[in-house]
């Protein structure tokens, strides 16, 4: 299956192993192709790269482009902010792009309760995962 994995690119590091552990499966797999851009990276420079990738870079659209390209998206939706299982603005923007493309939706962990857009990720009806990468299907 072809799969484009989103998150927050303060979790680059762990993205890139999942994408490992993906491929060893026998996935296709997409991530941002500035990526490696952010490894090594405190938060705050994740930030600052995301910042600029996102208005100087088109890094939103580039990335719907491989949205399109895909079977299914993968959310890695991990504690952040004080938020257990966080999903952030851009990475909403996904998940809405692959439920409009009509692509499998997964998160690794689940919906998180957020006020302002909880119901929003409920209605895209994600197959929620629990860290289990087999279940990918």
């Amino acid at each position: 299956m072809k799969i484009a994995v989103c998150t927050s690119m303060v979790f680059t590091e762990k993205m890139l192993a999942i994408k490992q552990v993906l491929e060893g499966q026998g996935h296709t797999v997409f991530v941002s192709c500035f990526s490696q851009e952010y490894v090594g990276k405190t938060e705050h420079e994740k930030e600052e790269l995301t910042l600029f990738h996102k208005n100087e870079k088109d890094a939103i659209r580039e990335f719907y482009e491989k949205i399109k390209e895909c079977d299914a998206i993968l959310v890695l939706n991990y504690d952040r902010r004080g938020i257990q299982h966080y999903i952030g603005g851009n990475t909403l923007m996904e998940i809405g792009f692959a439920h409009v493309l009509h692509k499998k939706i997964f998160f690794m962990n689940p919906v998180p309760i957020i006020p302002y857009y909880q119901s929003e990720l409920e209605a895209v009806k994600p197959t929620i995962i629990h860290g289990d990468l087999s279940k990918l299907n």
